[in-house]
C-alpha cells in the first residue's frame, strides 16, 4: 500500500496539471474601451461615443471578445441619442448590446511577451440589433508591458443589420455607411 500511494499521487498530479496550466493562462481585460461611429451626409455629420465597452483577449485561446452595450452612446445632441435609440434605428430596449466574437488571423504574429506594434487580421462574428454578420477587419496590437493596446477602424453598413431610412429626416441625415472607430486602451494583464 505505502508503495502505491507515490504513485497514486503522482498519478493525481499529472491528471492535475493540464487544469492548473489551463487556470493560470494569462488574458487581457478592459471594460472602458471606447468606440466611436461617425456619419457624414451633405445634411449634417453625426458622431458618437461610448467609453463603457468590455474586451477580453486570451492570446493561449485566439479569442477576442468585446460587448458594447448600445444605450451608453454619447451624442452632441439629445435628440439624436433619443433617436438612436429608438425602435425604428437601434431598438436598444430590446438589443441593449452589441458583441463581437472572433480571434486574431495569424495569431503567431503577436509576441505578447515583447514590447511593440502588431498589425492584425481579426475575423469573427459581429451581433447588432439582433442580426449577426460575419465579418473580417485589419487593426493594430501594441504591447506595452503587462498592457495591450488594440486599434481598428473600418466602415458599417447599416443595412446589413436591419437598420434602413427609405424616407424623412433619417434618410437624408444619416449616411448608409458609417465609420467605426474602436480604440481598446490600456487592456491589463491578468491571471485567470
Amino acid at each position: 500500500m505505502r508503495r502505491q500511494l507515490p504513485l497514486l499521487s503522482t498519478l493525481l498530479l499529472a491528471a492535475a496539471l493540464p487544469w492548473a496550466a489551463t487556470e493560470a493562462a494569462e488574458r487581457y481585460l478592459t471594460q472602458n474601451a471606447e468606440i466611436t461611429f461617425f456619419s457624414s451626409t451633405p445634411a449634417e455629420d453625426i458622431e458618437a461615443a461610448n467609453g463603457s465597452v468590455a474586451v477580453v483577449l486570451d492570446p493561449a485561446k485566439n479569442s477576442l471578445a468585446f460587448s458594447v452595450p448600445m444605450q451608453a452612446f454619447a451624442f452632441e445632441k439629445a435628440l439624436m441619442q433619443e433617436h438612436f435609440n429608438q425602435e425604428r434605428f437601434l431598438h436598444t430596449s430590446e438589443y441593449p448590446r452589441a458583441t463581437f466574437q472572433g480571434t486574431i488571423k495569424d495569431p503567431g504574429k503577436v509576441n505578447f511577451t515583447a514590447d511593440g506594434e502588431y498589425p492584425v487580421e481579426v475575423e469573427g462574428t459581429l451581433e447588432i440589433r439582433g442580426v449577426t454578420r460575419p465579418v473580417s477587419e485589419k487593426g493594430t496590437i501594441v504591447v506595452d508591458g503587462d498592457h495591450l493596446h488594440l486599434r481598428t477602424r473600418f466602415d458599417l453598413t447599416l443595412a446589413d443589420y436591419g437598420i434602413t431610412f427609405v424616407e424623412g429626416k433619417p434618410a437624408t441625415n444619416i449616411a448608409d455607411t458609417v465609420e467605426v472607430t474602436v480604440d481598446a486602451a490600456q487592456l491589463v494583464r491578468v491571471d485567470s
